[in-house]
């Protein structure tokens, strides 16, 4: 069964991004654990993308991996690890290019449930080629995978707790309905703790 799966970085106060452009000030230390030599951070991100049938993500965060300095061959959504899945975009207005041409990308102007929407049906036909179960994977921005959980779509929320503290920044949770989870499981490494929760609906 496809679930849809809330997957990013945050800091030990709640933030996802520091303060200023793009990942902001100190930002960069929340993805320390994706770049480790560590065998279980290794493990941990080849399980996420392995799992993964299609990405979601924002029109933010594209503008911030398909532009310069962004990813590349040994950069970006599971490079060195597997196949690349469907990248859908929630946006107002398709790029007018793209650089990151190898890569499946659909652009939905019509809003985050039509994306998702959209990215299921994409892991469920990979799921069908591929022989196993596939799932959606919210990778961000931090607004996008609010909205989500607002809007009851997550089914899991996936997160890595890096051992830092950005003082402001994007927060994950800006207000809105409780939300109960249910804890799956906990990875304490050095660099993050891998936390995994089901959502209760």
């Amino acid at each position: 069964m496809t679930r849809i799966i809330a997957d990013l970085s945050i800091s030990l106060d709640g933030f996802v991004t520091g303060p200023g452009h793009g990942l902001g000030t100190g930002g960069d230390a929340l993805h320390t654990w994706a770049f480790s030599d560590d065998p279980q951070d290794r493990g941990v991100l080849k399980e996420g993308t392995t799992r993964s049938g299609a990405v979601i993500l924002g029109r933010w965060l594209f503008d911030l991996v398909d532009g310069p300095g962004g990813w590349d061959d040994n950069v970006g959504y599971g490079a060195g690890e597997v196949g690349k899945p469907t990248f859908v975009v929630v946006t107002s207005e398709p790029p007018r290019s793209v650089r990151l041409v190898e890569l499946d990308w659909r652009f939905i102007t019509t809003g985050l449930l039509d994306a998702v929407i959209t990215a299921r049906a994409c892991a469920e036909t990979a799921s069908t080629a591929g022989g196993q179960d596939l799932d959606v994977v919210l990778m961000g921005g931090g607004a996008l995978i609010g909205s989500a959980l607002e809007a009851g779509l997550v089914d899991v929320l996936s997160l890595h707790l890096a051992p830092v503290v950005l003082g402001t920044g994007t927060p994950l949770f800006a207000g809105g309905a409780p939300h109960t989870l249910t804890q799956r499981s906990v990875t304490p490494i050095s660099t993050a703790t891998h936390l995994t929760y089901d959502v209760v609906r």
